[in-house]
């Protein structure tokens, strides 16, 4: 999608507005009938002399995140109209302000997106779009459209299958990526790994035939305002069998999206290199499959971490965890001013968030979790903070290794946290993405496949640290 600020001779026209008075003349009496009840509406109507579609959006939320929330909608359900009657340009008239366009807009690009790689027959029906509008900013459409096409490129990486996307192919993605944006990229192979010692990693990697990866980010302007790093951590398992502990039934469906938080931070270091963020900002990723074979990890197994810590491995389908203990434990060399991860961690908080938010849990201090959440409402990747009890430590004790790698049947996303915790030393908190990083069905502006969660959320809470 176009959007351009310069205004065109466009037949359609798009009226967005909350009073009917603000409509032309000519056309109230068309759209009286729809503004009967406070609804959102959009209204479709075929004119003499135009086409216009009229956006009715009344501020009935109890709250501006909610607000924007529902002028997402509506730039969804806008983009869908658009497209059903083969219109390709258009102009937006509005007496909105500026914060309320842009997430209109940005519902707009969010429906955008398709993967249709793997279609014999690809969807050429949609045109590309154009918008006109001059009541924003060139700057701030940039900034938006830079920000949405990283979200894209991040639902493409989980949308790829393993027989495209495996470890290795994940890094050159990286690769590629990082020589168009201008941030740097460092990967290592597996005798780099072995070298480190990350047993974590390496362990998941025992049954693969294809060798695991380390990632390493780095955004590093010269007008950094901090000289600390932000660092995220993106679990980068690029298909998880469950190991020994198979999945069954469905529960392997969908699980090429177990690297979306990998994806997540590839998408944020593309979000701020495009928008030249000053911050400095590193994203690590351990990247892996696991698979069965025979040198496959089993239940009973010891690992020895990076750090030294011995884990005693009870579910081989914990397997996401010991790959981001050793990225934990990596991140310390950094002297980090936070440390956030990213990881489709656990069913158990799924279960709790359903593909309405994600957990959070954690050692930063209230103050950073106050504004990452306020981050997540403004964006609407909310967050739910789950309990982070010292009594949570103990479900992970081992009575043979330090500690185990599974906890009891109950509070697994907490104790899946205390785990990580055990490999930090710095202000650090885990975003357990499950239930939002994948969905199976069309929900809002999004379609089914990956969401590219988190990238939104953690943009905007960089922006806040400049």
């Amino acid at each position: 999608m176009k959007i351009l600020t310069n205004k065109n001779n466009f037949n359609t026209t798009l009226f967005l507005t909350s009073q009917i008075t603000e409509l032309p003349e000519e056309i109230r009496p068309l759209c009286q009938k729809y503004f009967t009840t406070k609804e959102n509406k959009v209204v479709y109507l075929p004119t003499e002399k135009s086409i216009s579609i009229v956006v009715l959006a009344l501020e009935i939320a109890d709250n501006q995140a909610k607000i924007a929330e529902k002028l997402r909608v509506l730039g969804h359900e806008v983009l869908q109209l658009l497209q059903k009657e083969d219109i390709t340009e258009a102009i937006l008239q509005t007496t909105f302000p500026e914060d309320d366009i842009l997430v209109f807009l940005e519902g707009m690009l969010l429906s955008e997106y398709t993967f249709d790689k793997y279609k014999t027959k690809q969807n050429s029906e949609n045109k590309e779009l154009t918008i006109s509008i001059n009541a924003i900013s060139e700057e701030n459409i940039t900034e938006l459209q830079n920000v949405i096409s990283s979200v894209s490129i991040a639902r493409t990486l989980v949308n790829e299958p393993v027989s495209y996307l495996n470890s290795v192919k994940f890094s050159q993605e990286i690769i590629n990526l990082s020589e168009k944006f201008g941030f740097s990229v460092q990967v290592f192979n597996k005798k780099q790994i072995e070298d480190l010692k990350m047993g974590g990693l390496l362990g998941v990697n025992q049954g693969s035939e294809q060798p695991p990866t380390f990632n390493i980010l780095t955004w590093k302007p010269d007008n950094a305002v901090n000289e600390k790093p932000y660092v995220f951590v993106g679990k980068g398992v690029v298909y998880d069998t469950g190991g020994y502990n198979i999945k069954t039934g469905a529960y392997m469906d969908e699980m090429k999206s177990d690297m979306a938080g990998g994806a997540a931070v590839v998408g944020t270091l593309c979000a701020i290199a495009q928008n030249k963020l000053p911050l400095y900002v590193v994203g690590l990723i351990p990247s892996t499959d696991n698979r069965i074979s025979s040198n496959a990890l089993v239940s009973d197994d010891i690992l020895t971490m990076m750090n030294g810590l011995t884990v005693e491995i009870k579910n081989t389908d914990a397997e996401g965890r010991l790959i981001l203990a050793d990225a934990l434990v990596y991140a310390e060399r950094y002297n980090p001013e936070l440390v956030i991860d990213l990881a489709t961690l656990t069913g158990a908080a799924a279960r709790v968030t359903s593909h309405y938010g994600s957990a959070v849990m954690g050692t930063a201090t209230e103050g950073v979790k106050n504004e990452l959440k306020k981050s997540g409402e403004a964006t609407y990747e909310r967050l739910i903070e789950f309990p982070f009890w010292d009594e949570f430590d103990e479900d992970i004790k081992s009575p043979i290794a330090d500690i185990k790698n599974l906890g009891g049947a109950e509070g697994g996303a907490s104790t899946a946290g205390k785990f990580l915790q055990r490999f930090t030393n710095y202000p650090w908190l885990h975003l357990d993405i499950a239930g939002t990083a994948f969905l199976n069905k069309p929900y809002k502006y999004f379609k089914v496949g990956g969401t590219g969660v988190g990238i939104r959320l953690l943009y905007h809470f960089l922006k806040k640290q400049c």
